[in-house]
């Protein structure tokens, strides 16, 4: 008998205590304003341009890539290159190509950098005797590089830790640089 009240105490309490309960439901409705991406706020373009001309020689590069800031320690980025260089009569070579590049900043004023980059070579070599010998053939380069920072521009080295005399670009595997971006 006890366990038959206990039930019957405990079943009207759980009736009596879902009825006083007072359940609502509150909504609230946000205005939800589509925002704009800020994708291009850490976006930079730069890149680099050369110009050399003398008498029977000419180079003339040309080199736009853009980065991605991530953070104001760590940037990603692309780019491309294309270059002609010529000496009259000997001497003709059109490069162009690709690259990826990494920048770190562990602090303002230094910057770490690792770049890959995939180029094409058209060589092509006059002789007088020999006539023409053409050279053509694809070059990568994977370069570590220190540099300087000053705001939106960095001087500094790279190495060229696949370089090869043989078949390379680069008369160096290292070389110097200055990057500027906006």
């Amino acid at each position: 008998m006890k366990k038959n009240s206990i039930k019957k105490l405990t079943k009207a309490l759980s009736i009596l205590f879902f009825i006083c309960l007072n359940f609502g439901v509150y909504g609230q409705q946000i205005d939800q304003k589509k925002q704009k991406s800020d994708f291009w706020d850490h976006v930079k373009f730069g890149g680099g341009f050369g110009l050399s001309l003398g008498t029977g020689f000419t180079d003339v590069t040309i080199a736009p890539s853009a980065i991605y800031n991530f953070n104001s320690y760590v940037s990603l980025g692309a780019g491309l290159q294309g270059s002609i260089v010529s000496q009259k009569d000997y001497y003709s070579s059109g490069i162009y190509g690709a690259s990826i590049i990494t920048l770190f900043n562990p602090i303002e004023q230094a910057q770490i950098s690792l770049e890959l980059e995939q180029v094409r070579v058209n060589n092509t070599y006059r002789n007088l005797t020999t006539g023409t010998l053409k050279d053509n053939f694809w070059n990568t380069g994977l370069f570590v590089g220190v540099g300087y920072r000053m705001e939106n521009v960095t001087v500094g080295m790279r190495y060229n830790v696949l370089f090869n005399k043989d078949k390379n670009v680069y008369s160096d595997a290292l070389m110097p640089f200055i990057r500027v971006y906006f």
